[in-house]
């Protein structure tokens, strides 16, 4: 793209008509080259959490935000880092290896999904974006630290300290920090690094920085007060998340039903874009083992699934190629993927902040989605702290008997394998 195409596109051709209650993003100065992206992107209105960070961060306050995914919390702290680098330009020489802003997320696949919105809103910008992450290939990511002057690095903890120890990487000059997802992070395990990335940074008085987690605990705010300078608090209450794009249901039911009334839920139905979520690995591996065997094209991801085939798995998922994605929290957290109209809970989980974040893979981009959860002598009891955590009473039913009965098993057909033939699935 060179400068004269950029410098031809104005506001005239994005137009937003001024909407009460609303918050456009054409109401904040944002650079034109961003607005460009956005224009492209499709975004018109600013989602409250957008509305309310934005404008605070963009007039440099550091900002505690509390979010669930699917809010938009993620455009809202890139729109931020974008337009700071664009409106204060470096004027030193650079090196590579040294970013002007850096994206610290608990995951993998959150940090894939990251560099890619960040590639999607910088598109315009000439702003180099990349990202580091563990299970990738080490050596590439080496060689582009050391021949690139990256503007944002988005990366996971351990991965991004191996660079740091090695001097491959340099946090002296990071003006923008971002740390999302703090409370995963601290169930991860992740904060003693968090820690010592930090202190590679400049002084918390030099370097912008905003925080995001989905939960507000004590230990999240001790951080978050050792990190910033007179934040500004957000909340956005997940109620918004769960209730209003995504219809909620329980089946009460037997142990060993659950997977008949999977597979029959799948066929029956003849859903084509399922999430499935189950609380441990082996419960992953066996459910997509037995839909494959009954020829559904189905794919799962867990943390012991090597990332190169995760990531092929995932656009497989994202491209219609497989139908059903069998998932664990971990490995589910950070999944942006338009389109997913079920969500399956085939365990309920323990921890009801993890509930919120799976159904809100389903309802999203303003599209409405369903949720339905199998409840058996096994976790029942977990519902009633699930309905407080999300302020509604859950519909809870026993399954149509046709859900319950069993198919005869369908012809071979070719299903979708989470890897290639060569790999072990």
């Amino acid at each position: 793209m060179t400068q004269a195409e950029t410098d031809s596109w104005t506001l005239e051709q994005f137009q937003v008509p001024e909407k009460e209650g609303a918050t456009r993003f054409h109401d904040f100065d944002l650079d034109l080259r961003l607005m460009r992206s956005i224009a492209e992107t499709g975004f018109q209105y600013c989602t409250p959490i957008q509305a309310e960070v934005l404008h605070h961060t963009l007039a440099g306050a550091d900002a505690i935000g509390r979010a669930q995914t699917g809010t938009g919390k993620t455009a809202a702290f890139l729109v931020t880092v974008i337009n700071d680098l664009l409106r204060n330009p470096i004027t030193v020489k650079r090196h590579a290896g040294e970013p002007r802003a850096l994206i610290i997320a608990p995951t993998r696949e959150l940090v894939m999904q990251i560099e890619k919105d960040a590639h999607q809103l910088g598109k315009y910008t000439g702003l180099s974006v990349m990202s580091v992450v563990g299970g990738m290939n080490f050596n590439r990511q080496q060689d582009q630290l050391q021949k690139t002057e990256v503007d944002i690095l988005v990366a996971t903890p351990g991965r991004l300290l191996d660079f740091a120890n090695r001097r491959d990487l340099w946090l002296d000059r990071v003006e923008v920090l971002v740390i999302d997802e703090a409370d995963r992070m601290l169930d991860m395990g992740f904060i003693p690094d968090v820690k010592r990335i930090v202190r590679l940074t400049p002084g918390s008085q030099f370097r912008q920085t905003l925080l995001f987690s989905a939960t507000f605990s004590e230990d999240v705010m001790n951080l978050a007060s050792r990190w910033t300078v007179d934040p500004e608090i957000v909340e956005i209450e997940p109620a918004q998340v769960t209730t209003e794009r995504v219809d909620q249901k329980v089946y009460i039911t037997e142990t060993d039903q659950k997977f008949t009334l999977l597979y029959n839920l799948i066929s029956r139905e003849n859903l084509d874009k399922v999430m499935v979520f189950a609380n441990r690995r082996d419960i992953t591996r066996k459910l997509f083992e037995r839909l494959q065997r009954k020829g559904i094209k189905a794919a799962m991801i867990s943390g012991d699934v090597p990332q190169t085939q995760r990531s092929r798995t995932l656009e497989a998922f994202r491209s219609g190629k497989v139908q059903v994605l069998i998932a664990t929290d971990v490995a589910g957290r950070g999944i942006h993927i338009d389109g997913v109209s079920h969500v399956v809970n085939f365990n309920l989980p323990e921890d009801p902040e993890d509930y919120v974040h799976r159904i809100g893979r389903t309802g999203r981009a303003g599209a409405s989605g369903t949720s339905i959860s199998f409840a058996c002598e096994d976790d029942a009891f977990l519902l009633p702290q699930l309905e407080k955590a999300i302020g509604m009473k859950l519909d809870c039913v026993y399954p149509p008997e046709e859900l319950l009965s069993e198919h005869p098993m369908p012809q071979k057909t070719e299903v979708q394998r989470d890897g290639p033939a060569d790999e072990p699935a």
